[in-house]
Order: structure tokens, then sequence, then C-alpha cells
């Protein structure tokens, strides 16, 4: 995938695929982070490809304006953990610090941010096995593997070989989102679909769900606005 910058004000980053299987040229701009995708199709040049998305480019800025604005995290960032909003603070020592409203993090100012975020996957690795193993010894299924990844589309998944992954982003959510979507997961174990026997399963071993669905749907995207990185 090559990238591809549309003059204006302000300039737009364009991601360019060729898909095979493509029919037509189409544009698609992340809810998450508003990323914009331009697909190719066989046959189509790059000129042309960008040449229709110049044309769409006042209708390319008002989807990004409707994205969460990006926060690059840093000292003083109020970042939440665990649904709680925690200040990011100077630390001392190695490690950093979970306070009951911040969170120390040691190092230079300009590694924090990479810094949190490895201290965010291996809290989030620690939860969500502590999660998974309560509902799989509820539901009786074992599980394989259990990977973390910083993913877009999806806060989970579970393969047919039973490897469940998962966001390391819902450490950052309330707990009990956090659980539900273990229990989630957890379900395919045993339902490999979405049928009213799966969601009869998530009711066995988590309870009601209802709740923390609607906070995905409604709230999940904001936990994809804070960048730990420079990219």
């Amino acid at each position: 995938m090559t990238q591809h910058i549309l003059p204006g004000s302000p300039p737009l980053t364009v991601n360019l695929r060729r898909a095979p299987r493509a029919r037509r040229i189409s544009l698609r701009v992340s809810r998450l982070d508003g990323t914009v995708t331009l697909t190719i199709p066989p046959g189509v040049s790059e000129r042309e490809a960008l040449a229709f998305a110049l044309e769409k480019r006042d209708w390319l800025r008002a989807q990004q304006a409707k994205s969460p604005d990006r926060i690059a995290v840093g000292l003083g960032t109020t970042l939440p953990v665990a649904g709680r909003p925690r200040e990011v603070v100077p630390g001392t020592g190695r490690s950093v610090v979970l306070g009951a409203d911040t969170l120390a993090a040691p190092g230079k100012a300009d590694d924090v941010g990479a810094r949190l975020q490895g201290y965010l996957r291996e809290l989030a690795r620690h939860r969500l096995a502590e999660a998974v193993d309560h509902y799989a010894a509820r539901l009786g299924r074992p599980y394989t593997r259990l990977t973390l990844r910083d993913t877009r589309s999806r806060w989970g998944s579970c393969s047919s070989r039973g490897a469940l992954m998962f966001s390391w982003r819902l450490v950052m959510a309330p707990p009990e989102i956090l659980d539900y979507v273990a229990a989630h997961e957890v379900a395919h174990l045993a339902e490999m679909n979405h049928a009213p026997a799966f969601w009869n399963t998530v009711t066995r071993i988590h309870g009601p769900y209802d709740t923390a669905r609607r906070w995905l749907r409604d709230q999940g995207q904001e936990l994809h606005k804070y960048r730990f990185t420079r990219d």
C-alpha cells in the first residue's frame, strides 16, 4: 500500500490499495482514526484514481471531521485505564506506576508514549488472561493461545483452532467491557457463529451483555484516538 498527499487545506493523506477483485474505484474513511483508503481496481491507473479522490476532497474532509481527534500521548495527557481517567505524570525508577488518578511514566519525555503503550499491552495481557481463564473454565472448553494486537475493525476474534486474539486497547475501557469481550470470544470456542445458541452461551457464562455491547458501539471508537508513537 502506498500513500499520496492531496493538496488543500488541510492536505489529505490517501492510502492507495490495489484490489484484483474490485470492480470500481472506491474511497473509505475509517470511523476510528479518519484514515483514507483509495481502492483501485485492475486496469485503472493511479492518476485516474487520484483524480477521482481529488473530486471527492470536500466529502473526505467532512468525513474526517466526524472522526475522533487523535491525541498524542505524553506528559500531561489524560488517559483512561480501566475506564478511569489518569493524568500522565513524570515517574521515577524504571517502571510505570498506575495510581488512582495518575499514570507515572519514568524516562525521557519523548519516550513516554511508547513506554506507556508497552505497559498497557502487558496490563491488558494480564487482565485478559485472567478473564479468559475464568470464562473458559465456566464453558468447559480450553483455548490454545492468546495474542494481542492493535486492531481497528474488531475487538477480538477466535479461530477454529481455539486461538484467541484481542485488542490491547480494551484495557483502557471499563473492566466490565473487557470482561464481556473476553466472554464473547470464549463463547466462540463452542459456537463459531452468532446464532441464538451463541448468544445463549454468552449469557450462560457472562450474564446480560446488552449494556457492554452498546458501550462498544457508542464509545469504543474513542479508545483509538490515543496515539502512543509517532507514525
